[in-house]
């Protein structure tokens, strides 16, 4: 009995949890300021790759080699048993802007805490970009990021054409993962 219990209420949970937003830059927020609001997630994602290249050198050489990237300049992440993220970012291909994008991810397990951070995805080539860009896109459990961290030094490497960077903005969290993660692209922020 109890554990019928128990995955009602986990059930509940999940369901209500769908409902709500975990995001430090919500689609709500854009109303009738979307230009200004799309110019601001624009200079959060530039400043946020600046951010980047300071910490880690290899990311340099990434955002140079990258067939394309999407930065995430602003993941808003929050658990107990229970936990989520969300956030807005930019997506680059050949250094270009060409799309926006929404991450959302929603996790059952042993985590507890909340953060703010920064991510990064890297896509090696055009064919890795544009599954990213085709549609509902979700970044399996067998991908991992790199933690970039103040004064370390960690390499980054490719998995199936994308390689995952995060770094910590503030708060603390038990686990971070990108497992589950799943992303809308638009190439027009309206019809983000």
């Amino acid at each position: 009995m109890k554990i019928k219990n128990r995955l009602l209420s986990v059930f509940v949970i999940v369901f209500l949890f769908s409902g709500m937003s975990v995001t430090a830059q919500n689609d709500e927020d854009w109303g009738d300021n979307d230009q200004n609001k799309r110019a601001e997630l624009i200079e959060d994602a530039k400043e946020s790759r600046s951010v980047f290249k300071q910490k880690n050198d290899e990311l340099e050489d990434l955002f140079q080699s990258s067939y394309g990237y999407a930065i995430f300049p602003n993941v808003g992440s929050g658990a107990y048993i229970l936990g989520g993220a969300a956030g807005n970012g930019v997506v680059y291909e050949q250094g270009e802007l060409v799309g926006f994008a929404e991450l959302r991810q929603i996790d059952i397990g042993l985590q507890v805490g909340g953060q703010a951070y920064r991510q990064v995805i890297f896509f090696k080539n055009k064919a890795a970009l544009d599954e990213f860009k085709s549609g509902d896109y979700e970044i399996g459990g067998n991908i991992s990021a790199v933690v970039i961290e103040q004064g370390e030094a960690r390499s980054i490497r490719f998995q199936d054409g994308i390689a995952v960077a995060t770094m910590p903005k503030a708060g603390a969290m038990v686990e971070l993962s990108v497992g589950g993660q799943k992303f809308e692209y638009a190439d027009d922020w309206k019809n983000k």
